[in-house]
């Protein structure tokens, strides 16, 4: 009704609006035909009163009546022009002032002669071409012209007059309609209002059951909220006490490779002692104890790695060569019942995921694969290149993915188990043996990376588990790392002076024995916080390294006190755990990982010196 009204208003004003332009404009047209025609008798009688006074010139030769003569005759040619100015181009009108102004011209010439005959005193002469232009064909014109131009101006009024009255009368005729419009919607509206009043009384008592509605619902989600965050927490911990579990799991495996590792450098190094005599087999059994000290030292940093809270970041992985590189956690993962056997036919393809969830996600579903098995069978990781069709796998766009898949040789599961295996903290595992996370935390994880999860079961034949991760097509992203093992030849020597800063005696001891085994000036020291001044005392001081976590002050405290001294002062951090490299800011700086070699060590020093004191990418 509002609108209603409104373009009822609207419409009244418009049509008002138009009736008092069209009279406007009547106004206008009839004000211009009386300027036209008031302009015109002016000129007629500025002609007559010209020719008059020359006349008289004629008569009496008083020189007075012959300028008054000019100055009449010039002012009719100047309202000719505002006559002429005041017709429309291209109108009828126009080529009959045209017609008086050559009209004026020729009788102004006739004039001239005889008010030259005056002034020259022939006044006889004067006198008779007087009489004569009386009835010349010149004023005939004129006279002619003048009476045209006032007849089509009069015509041309009575039209615009007659327009005007029938806009005028159509303007009322719509006033009066829409006037009547107004009155019947003023009436629905009364009747609007009446139907409002009864609606906003139901209204408001619905209004009141919805307050009491909604504080009810506002009391319910204020308690799922906090149901919500308190399972969001026991999420956490069971995600996090889960792969704790799987570290468990892993202990004995990893104590029996470490019992073997630790031999075969307890072994290689008592062999080089009783070898010191014969250089080959004492290189051979140093090189045997070295390699098993490696191998340990990834075991660790695999481990470290795994068990870590916080992801990694993204980064291009191969698949094959991962799977490939975790066949040996898996084989400690597992009993020893279990056969694994891993198969890489993914054509070097790569993906773009966060390595420790991937490797969490494969673990998982070894372990599952073992539990299915009941401890005894055979465990299939495969890796596989595959173009999909849209709608060929879930809901996985066209395209190239790489498929991993874990095939077991368990007990299977039903349909109905099939269908829940990806709700969270469902497991049918018996108490203590699992929280209901991993395939869930596996499902989140793919579908993070656009991926899908699929599961072919049959009871007792089996399962497997493949997981769709998109393919991809972008340079492998390279991060910078400092050399743990390179030829000791590649190292090259200096005289530098490097401050060394370790909590632990031993491995301060063994870091500048390493040094100055590389030909550099080692100064130790063993607490961070008398580290600047023995930096005072032993200047100049050309290198600091230090290590990243100790008790009193951190490495990166440290460098942050020294800098404000230094700030030019090259600087390289030493560290054992990979969670360091992660939480920690070195401001760029580069970072060597524990256990190094003598060559790696020396690279490490020369690149940090080489690189001062402005940002690098940290080292992993």
């Amino acid at each position: 009704m509002a609108i209603l009204g409104a373009g009822t208003v609207a419409a009244l004003v418009l049509s008002l609006g138009e009736a008092n332009r069209q009279n406007e404009r009547a106004a206008r047209a009839q004000t211009h035909s009386y300027d036209v025609m008031l302009l015109t008798r002016m000129v007629a009688g500025t002609i007559a009163r010209s020719e008059a006074s020359l006349g008289r010139y004629v008569i009496s030769g008083d020189k007075r009546l012959g300028r008054q003569y000019f100055d009449q005759w010039r002012s009719a040619g100047v309202r000719l022009e505002r006559l002429d100015r005041l017709i429309d181009d291209g109108s009828d009108q126009q080529w009959t002032v045209n017609a008086l102004r050559r009209a004026y011209y020729r009788r102004g010439e006739e004039l001239s002669l005889i008010a030259l005959s005056t002034t020259y005193g022939r006044n006889a002469q004067a006198l008779a071409r007087f009489y004569q232009a009386r009835n010349g064909s010149s004023l005939d014109d004129i006279d002619a012209s003048l009476a045209k131009v006032i007849a089509s101006e009069r015509h041309l009024l009575t039209n615009r007059i007659s327009l005007a009255r029938g806009a005028e009368a159509r303007a009322q005729r719509i006033a009066r309609v829409v006037s009547v419009f107004g009155v019947a919607i003023v009436l629905g509206s009364i009747l609007l209002g009446v139907l409002t009043v009864r609606a906003l009384a139901d209204r408001a008592a619905a209004r009141a059951e919805a307050d009491a509605a909604e504080a009810r619902a506002g009391e319910l989600a204020a308690a799922v909220g906090r149901a919500t965050d308190e399972l969001r927490r026991q999420e956490a911990k069971l995600r996090q006490a889960q792969k704790m579990d799987a570290v468990g799991q892993l202990t004995g495996g990893i104590a029996h490779d470490f019992n073997n590792m630790l031999a075969v450098v307890l072994g290689g190094l008592e062999l080089a002692q009783r070898n010191t005599h014969d250089p080959a087999a004492l290189r051979r059994h140093l090189g045997a104890a070295a390699e098993g000290a490696n191998r340990a030292a990834a075991l660790t940093r695999r481990l470290l790695a795994f068990s870590r809270e916080e992801a990694h970041q993204a980064e291009v992985i191969e698949p094959g060569a991962l799977v490939t590189g975790m066949s040996e956690l898996m084989d400690r993962a597992l009993d020893d019942g279990v056969t694994t056997r891993v198969l890489d036919r993914g054509a070097g393809w790569r993906i773009h995921a966060d390595r420790v969830q991937l490797e969490n996600a494969l673990l998982n579903l070894a372990v599952n694969g073992r539990d299915a098995m009941d401890g005894r069978g055979e465990l299939t990781v495969r890796v596989d290149a595959m173009s999909l069709a849209a709608g060929q796998v879930g809901r996985c766009p066209p395209g190239d993915y790489v498929a991993l898949s874990v095939t077991d040789t368990g007990c299977g599961m039903s349909a109905e188990v099939a269908e829940r295996v990806f709700e969270p903290f469902f497991t049918t595992k018996p108490v203590g043996r699992g929280t209901g996370l991993g395939m869930s935390q596996v499902f989140g994880f793919v579908g993070q990376l656009g991926g899908e999860v699929d599961i072919d079961t049959v009871p007792d034949r089996g399962t497997t588990v493949t997981l769709y991760l998109p393919r991809h097509r972008g340079a492998a992203t390279k991060t910078a790392s400092m050399p743990s093992a390179l030829p000791l030849d590649d190292a090259a020597p200096s005289s530098l002076r490097v401050l060394v800063v370790e909590d632990d005696p031993r491995v301060l001891a063994a870091t500048v024995g390493a040094l100055e085994e590389l030909g550099y000036e080692a100064v130790g020291c063993g607490d961070p916080l008398a580290a600047p001044a023995a930096l005072e005392a032993n200047t100049p001081i050309d290198l600091v390294v230090t290590d990243v976590l100790m008790p009193r002050q951190t490495g990166p405290e440290l460098v942050a006190v020294l800098a404000a001294r230094r700030p030019d002062l090259p600087v390289l951090f030493v560290t054992g755990y990979a969670g360091e490299a992660a939480g920690a800011d070195f401001g760029g700086r580069p970072v060597l990982r524990k256990p190094y070699t003598l060559a790696g060590l020396d690279l490490a020093v020369a690149a940090a010196v080489a690189r001062g004191s402005g940002p690098l990418p940290v080292a992993a």
